[in-house]
């Protein structure tokens, strides 16, 4: 709890958004990660989320001992599933997809990863994980079995963010899906922002400094970039910047 309090200070402090750089461990080589790492510590990210929809490589727990000791930078967990949940990670994120009716995603796989966070003395935060439409079907997506929010529906997002607020998950997660084709629309953010007691995190889709920036201005307080930094980590000082980070 102490550092993701640590982390929402530096919102206020700024009055800009965090940034976190997403690792997904079954999709980036030892060579682009370890440049990946030295470059968002060079350039004073915030925190690297390690996650994915699925999880096919056991090396989780010694690939966040690495990261630690080369990023210096608080190394949190976004579990696709109970697997993610490793003694090593400074914090977890305690999703609940929110936005699907799929039973294994609502609790099932919460009540593994509680065991485990229980079990390994973990600190979490409660999030809702809302998936909202992205122009395709997402890994996400198709792995959930679950369908999106439809993307011009901000009202049924309403809904699912107080439905969250009453459930105690005052955090919330708008997410396009990896390499999503559309992002997050602004004005999706902009009623989760209106609605939610705790902080708006925004993912999927994002490459260009332009979307962060308009992200930001809609509500975001934390950006969220994966795919775009495996693909071209040149894009990360000018992602980095635009939400505000100096």
């Amino acid at each position: 709890m102490e550092l993701w309090n640590n982390l929402i200070k530096r919102i206020r402090k700024r009055e800009r958004a965090l940034f976190f750089t997403l690792i997904d461990p079954d999709n980036m080589d030892h060579s682009k990660l370890k440049t990946t790492v030295q470059r968002v510590k060079s350039l004073r990210g915030d925190a690297i989320l390690v996650g994915g929809s699925t999880l096919f490589k056991d090396n989780l727990p010694q690939l966040i001992d690495w990261l630690k000791d080369t990023a210096d930078l608080p190394v949190i967990i976004f579990p696709g599933n109970s697997k993610f949940i490793v003694p090593q990670a400074d914090l977890v994120l305690f999703l609940s997809l929110l936005s699907g009716r799929n039973p294994r995603w609502l609790i099932e796989e919460q009540l593994e990863m509680a065991v485990k966070i229980n079990q390994y003395n973990l600190p979490s935060i409660p999030v809702a994980y809302l998936l909202v439409e992205s122009g395709s079907t997402t890994t996400v997506e198709f792995i959930s079995n679950t369908r999106p929010i439809p993307r011009n529906k901000p009202e049924v997002l309403a809904a699912h963010v107080l439905a969250a607020n009453s459930m105690g998950m005052v955090n919330v997660y708008l997410e396009g899906g990896s390499g999503a084709k559309l992002t997050v629309p602004e004005q999706m953010i902009e009623v989760a922002a209106l609605h939610a007691q705790g902080k708006v995190i925004v993912g999927g889709g994002i490459t260009s400094p332009g979307e962060v920036e308009s992200k930001v201005k809609a509500g975001a307080d934390i950006i969220v970039v994966g795919t775009a930094v495996e693909r071209n980590i040149e894009v990360l000082p000018e992602l980095i910047s635009a939400a505000g980070i100096k």
